[in-house]
């Protein structure tokens, strides 16, 4: 076979796929609709299955869905028949993929997770198959053809089943709201260049979870906020929400530590006057570079005229325990 034969036969290949993906765009309508919602009601997970490449493709889903919000794990059909049902809840959904709807193992599972109470949703190019006839709701992920030229490997099918479930996962991102930086949560250690180059504002704490007292406060009173919070520090401002100090646990170790007399005394006296800040347009790796550079672990986050927004710490940017090294030119 000659080389214009290879190149003329891989682009036949992925006109063919793209066309499958295209034509599902008319089969999008109420059934779509329907397992959107169904899925954001549930108090549960979804629960994937499918047996060979349609196994494969429910994998990929899961992934996807586990990593932008939608709570998710694949159920081997084999491996549920012989104990794994039991991590399947009625609480749960079930999404079943088969391009044909006729697997025995697979219609198996799906009759007993009926049985269980969970609603179902069907995968498949079948709408009269056994499997489409079993569940609640069926997606028709159907194709003209395979790319195969025996017609026998999954090609095209396994294309469009993937392409339905990206599509299904992304109205679930909109539904659910999730945003950029609920993402970063969900990928401590990996996708780590994305992570970084978000900005401090999308992951600062702010608002009323900002450990914070006015100027003059008691110490006393400093200190019990401190513990209230819980987070090591409290933050010193005025009126005008002004940044004017830092007052850390470890302040408060060393006072007692000194037996200094400080109990009637205000925070003022004993606070640190210039805590280090950021701004929250920097990106997350500068910050985590400052951090590294000054040995810190918290930074305040503040604007242009030195006004309170929030603060960030580096355990809950990677991850409780975590430890990395930046290299910004990564």
């Amino acid at each position: 076979m000659s080389q214009e034969d290879s190149i003329r036969q891989a682009k036949d290949v992925l006109q063919l796929e793209a066309e499958s993906i295209l034509q599902l765009i008319d089969r999008v309508g109420e059934n779509f609709a329907q397992a959107v919602e169904l899925i954001y009601h549930c108090k549960g997970r979804v629960i994937i299955t499918g047996i060979g490449k349609s196994g494969l493709i429910g994998r990929k889903i899961v992934a996807t869905m586990t990593s932008t919000g939608t709570q998710a794990l694949f159920l081997h059909p084999v491996e549920g028949l012989h104990g794994d049902l039991g991590i399947v809840t009625k609480d749960d959904v079930l999404i079943a993929i088969s391009h044909g709807g006729e697997t025995t193992e697979l219609n198996m599972i799906v009759d007993s997770i009926r049985r269980i109470g969970v609603p179902r949703i069907a995968f498949t190019g079948n709408l009269t198959s056994t499997l489409a006839r079993s569940c609640d709701i069926v997606i028709d992920v159907g194709v003209a053809r395979e790319a195969c030229p025996f017609g026998l490997a999954p090609t095209s099918s396994s294309t469009a089943a993937l392409a339905m479930g990206d599509a299904l996962a992304v109205a679930l991102i909109h539904r659910n709201r999730f945003q950029e930086k609920d993402f970063f949560k969900f990928h401590p250690g990996g996708s780590l260049g994305a992570r970084l180059r978000a900005k401090v504002g999308d992951v600062m704490i702010s608002g009323i979870q900002i450990p914070r007292v006015y100027g003059n406060t008691p110490i006393l009173d400093a200190i019990g906020k401190m513990d209230e919070m819980n987070k090591g520090f409290v933050l010193v401002v005025d009126q005008a929400e002004t940044l004017l100090g830092i007052l850390t646990d470890g302040d408060v170790r060393r006072l007692v530590r000194r037996r200094q007399n400080f109990l009637d005394q205000k925070i003022d006296a004993f606070m640190t006057h210039s805590p280090k800040t950021i701004h929250e347009e920097t990106s997350v790796a500068q910050a985590i570079e400052y951090m590294q550079q000054e040995e810190i672990t918290t930074l305040v986050v503040t604007d242009e005229t030195a006004r309170l927004k929030g603060y960030i710490h580096l355990h809950d940017i990677l991850g409780r325990g975590g430890t990395l090294k930046i290299t910004l030119s990564e």
